[in-house]
């Protein structure tokens, strides 16, 4: 692992900046886990899966696993740092040495070796999920652990959080704005169709996992957020002005343009398609589902998928994700529309 030295308070902390992959022969990997990722060179595909597989928590994706290998070292197993980090997982010796096994089969263990370093990956990062989970810090698990395998798991206990250094703040939000660059592809919903609305409903789930940022997004991509009021805190932690990524009037803007170029709220949206309105029982893939407390604004808005279901930015905390339109409260429900 590269170790880096950042003042902090007047103090020099050492922050370990980890990474992951190696260099190795694909022999020993099951036709089972030769699944495609997203994104994702094919001598790395079957191992992300693996070493996924390998943690019982349903936060440790093949997609996390890979976004994080693209921060690190950009894919490149021959990768070395002038402070001694090795490989593709830039593991630096001693912590090799704990998480380090020959899980290739080649005869040795080696931070080069892809299959070697990105299983160690795997443990390390489902070591520091678990500790997540245990230490009641009010943010997502999945963020808390990238932040320990950057800045290392004391400096996110002490801080009770993403540590506030820039660069591991960068590392945090750049890996989770990269998920849906790396979606499984088993994953993503099978949307037929070339017309507007099927294209723009393809569009949206390519951000499949891709955190939640109030006032995050735009036509051109996530963005980190803002708070406002209530919006974007959690745990009384403001997260939007941290997170890369997407509320939900942003994800449809950017589904749907450029060719039906929406303005940017879902009130906004709701007024600008209202005159197009679409029965329960009529909605087509891309259709746009609108909610609204009582007779007052619009708060939120969601793509159709079909068959009950819709891809949607839900709020602070959560990520882009296929969910049923039940998840909603029916009483909420303000219509839909068909740009």
């Amino acid at each position: 692992m590269k170790k880096v030295l950042i003042g902090f308070g007047g103090l020099l902390v050492l922050v370990t900046v980890c990474a992951v992959l190696a260099l190795a022969a694909l022999s020993g990997v099951a036709e089972a886990d030769r699944a495609s990722v997203n994104g994702v060179p094919e001598a790395y595909q079957p191992w992300v899966y693996r070493a996924a597989r390998q943690c019982h928590d349903p936060g440790l994706t093949s997609a996390l696993l890979a976004a994080q290998l693209f921060e690190e070292s950009g894919f490149r197993a021959d990768a070395r740092s002038p402070a001694g980090a090795e490989g593709p997982a830039q593991f630096m010796p001693a912590t090799w040495a704990t998480w380090g096994r020959d899980d290739d089969h080649s005869g040795s263990a080696s931070p080069y070796e892809i299959g070697d370093a990105v299983m160690a990956q795997g443990r390390l990062m489902c070591s520091l999920l678990a500790q997540a989970r245990a230490s009641g810090i009010a943010d997502d698990p999945r963020r808390l652990a990238l932040a320990g395998y950057n800045a290392g798991w004391a400096a996110v206990q002490s801080c009770r959080g993403v540590p506030p250094y820039g660069e591991t703040q960068r590392y945090v939000a750049d890996i989770m704005g990269n998920l849906g660059r790396f979606g499984e592809a088993g994953r993503m919903p099978e949307i037929a169709g070339g017309v507007v609305g099927p294209a723009a409903a393809r569009k949206a789930a390519t951000q499949l996992g891709v955190p939640y940022s109030y006032g995050g997004g735009s036509p051109a991509g996530p963005s980190r957020g803002h708070c406002d009021g209530d919006d974007g805190f959690r745990g009384g932690e403001c997260l939007a002005d941290t997170t890369l990524g997407w509320d939900c009037s942003a994800l449809v803007q950017y589904a749907y343009w450029p060719a039906r170029q929406l303005p940017r709220t879902a009130a906004e949206q709701y007024a600008a398609t209202a005159d197009h309105p679409v029965a329960q029982a009529e909605l087509r893939t891309g259709d746009l589902l609108f909610w609204r407390h009582g007779n007052g604004h619009v708060y939120h808005v969601a793509l159709y998928l079909g068959d009950g279901a819709m891809i949607s930015a839900p709020k602070t905390g959560d990520v882009v994700k296929k969910a049923p339109i039940a998840d909603m409260p029916v009483s909420d429900f303000a219509g839909a529309t068909r740009p």
